[in-house]
């Protein structure tokens, strides 16, 4: 007797056997930061990874890949296989690299794909604490009456810190000088023997010399607060796949981290830092990193900042 097609296909011992999939994650996780230890980003993703890793049933072991303004981590991660074992920690200084870099070794926009935030921390202007600027007032008031006398001072030319300084500047509509080191480290300690008048940066970078923490100290206006509506800036610290990394493990580790984050371990150590929780959906990550990568390619314009 001759079965026809589609009945051969409606009969169950017939149809094709399905392909089992690997069980995820059959080994340690490694999470990739492209900054050197001890950073706002490199403490946070280690947190992170510290927190999700007994919800995946894996180790999730952090490594730092530092150099090339964050390309080399970064590059890393793109080429590494797409199984879920190897995820990038990422911040907000991503969006920024196309205009940095003429050339990146990996595809930005196509390379990597967005798990969720981490965290969301608000950027701040700090001064000494002998500064002859006690209010962001004042220090407008002094730029817009002598432009260009009042120095800033980051990471490098194209850094996080120079990109939020020059976004500062255009909102505010004043004029600074750069003063440019080889790190935000290098950056913070010339603020401190004064040879900068001010820094731009999130507040767990600044955390060891602030003097009390953000949440502590509401006297401590927003900018929008303070006479500069239009900067409204925040950093944010993530977790990125390579592209082809399967849809599901996207979702179970996007699930990881919210489930992480509404711990009150997670959120006593994210307000100890002055930010607050992530947990964007993969899709809403996206969005983000897609609209701040356009609104920097603007600040970048705006400023005179050439990708080399």
């Amino acid at each position: 007797m001759t079965l026809s097609r589609r009945a051969a296909l409606t009969l169950p011992w017939l149809a094709a056997p399905a392909v089992a999939q690997p069980a995820w994650p059959s080994r340690p996780i490694r999470i990739i930061v492209s900054y050197p230890p001890g950073g706002a980003t490199d403490v946070v993703t280690r947190k992170m990874a510290e927190a999700i890793g007994p919800i995946l049933g894996a180790p999730c072991v952090v490594e730092n890949k530092a150099g090339g303004s964050g390309t080399i981590g970064t590059a890393e991660v793109a080429r590494a296989v797409p199984d879920g074992h190897t995820l990038l920690g990422n911040d907000n200084s991503y969006a920024m690299l196309p205009y940095v870099f003429a050339r990146l070794p990996f595809d930005h926009a196509q390379d990597l794909l967005p798990v969720t935030v981490s965290n969301f921390a608000p950027v701040v202007l700090t001064v000494k604490a002998s500064s002859r600027f006690a209010t962001l007032a004042s220090l407008l008031a002094e730029a817009k009456a002598q432009p260009g006398r009042i120095n800033y001072g980051t990471g490098g030319v194209g850094s996080s810190l120079h990109f939020a300084a020059e976004a500062f500047q255009q909102a505010a509509g004043v004029e600074l000088f750069h003063i440019p080191f080889k790190g935000a480290g290098e950056a913070t300690l010339n603020l401190l023997n004064g040879t900068v008048d001010m820094v731009m940066g999130s507040i767990p970078s600044a955390m060891a010399n602030l003097r009390a923490r953000a949440r502590m100290v509401p006297e401590v206006p927003l900018f929008q607060q303070a006479g500069v509506p239009g900067f409204n800036m925040l950093n944010w610290t993530g977790l990125a796949a390579p592209k082809g990394t399967p849809a599901e493990i996207v979702a179970r580790l996007h699930q990881a981290v919210v489930q992480a984050l509404a711990t009150p371990g997670m959120r006593d150590f994210l307000a100890g830092q002055g930010a607050t929780p992530g947990g964007l959906a993969p899709a809403a990550f996206a969005s983000l990193i897609a609209a701040e990568t356009a609104l920097w390619r603007d600040v970048a314009a705006k400023a005179g900042i050439h990708p080399q």
